[in-house]
Formats: structure tokens, C-alpha cells, sequence
């Protein structure tokens, strides 16, 4: 199955975080790395205190269940002392899901498409980089995504 995963951190030298999380990924037997995107830096959500974060995305081809997936991603986080006291806040990694092969998915675990992917230039831009012919399940191609946000948000490094 194809997925792709948002990465981000402000925290703990960032851009290594994002690194080592693509490792974790990369090891990972039933994952393969297939590409990244470049990191870009942006602003951290509705200007909650905080550095500037690095984010990225990376397509990757999987065996795992998209909930076996999530578990993943969680035990990289949680590998990389990710600490969840603010919503949207300061972290040294975050791996959110945002598409699952053309899946569907809402539960209390997990909801794919990832529900804010489509409103953040820090998501968008870097998975067009790789990928821009990409639809969204139920909402359409991503260049229409793009055409609704604003993109200065987000600058390539």
C-alpha cells in the first residue's frame, strides 16, 4: 500500500529529528522509503509560542494496516521523546498519516485523509513537491488543495 507521512519538529535540532524518523521508517521491514521531499519551515500553528518548524513528507510503500501504521509512527514519536502537553504544540517529532492508498478511514484512532492536511501550506506544499498529480479521496486533486491556501507560509530550506 502506498502512504504518505507528514513529518514535523521544533524541537531538539529539528531537521535531525525529521532524519532519524525517516531512518526508523526506512528500517522498518515493512516499509519501504520510496522518496522525501525537501524540509521547508514554517511558522508554528495559530502563533503558539515556539520555534519555527521543519516539516517534510515521505511516500512510502507498506504492508502494515493503516492502524499498524499509526502504531508506528506513534512508537518512532514516542522513540524520539515526543511530548503531547499542548495541542499543536512545541515537539521534537510529530509523523501524522495523510493518505492510505485512495482508503477512507474514521475512527477514534484515526481519520485518513488526515482531517487538516487540506488547510496546511505546510502539508500541501511538500507533498506536491513529490507528488503532484496526487488526488485526495473525496476531495479532489491537489492542485486545486493548493490553489486555496495561502503557500508563503512555508519556505523551502
Amino acid at each position: 500500500m502506498l502512504a504518505y507521512i507528514g513529518l514535523g519538529s521544533n524541537l531538539k535540532d529539528p531537521k535531525v529529528q525529521i532524519e532519524r524518523a525517516l531512518a526508523s521508517l526506512h528500517e522498518n521491514y515493512k516499509t519501504e522509503l520510496i522518496t522525501s521531499s525537501s524540509f521547508y519551515v514554517s511558522k508554528p500553528l495559530l502563533d503558539i509560542p515556539g520555534p519555527n518548524y521543519i516539516n517534510a513528507v515521505t511516500k512510502i510503500e507498506t504492508k502494515l494496516s493503516a492502524i499498524d501504521l499509526l502504531d508506528l509512527c506513534q512508537e518512532i514519536e514516542e522513540s524520539q521523546q515526543r511530548v503531547r502537553e499542548v495541542k499543536w504544540g512545541s515537539r521534537t517529532i510529530d509523523l501524522d498519516i495523510l493518505l492510505y492508498g485512495e482508503q477512507v478511514i474514521s475512527n477514534k484512532r484515526l481519520s485518513i485523509p488526515h482531517p487538516e492536511a487540506i488547510n496546511r501550506a505546510f502539508v500541501l506544499v511538500p507533498l506536491f513537491e513529490i507528488e503532484p498529480t496526487i488526488k485526495f479521496p473525496l476531495l479532489g486533486p491537489i492542485k486545486g488543495l493548493l490553489d486555496r491556501i495561502n503557500k508563503l507560509d512555508v519556505n523551502k530550506l
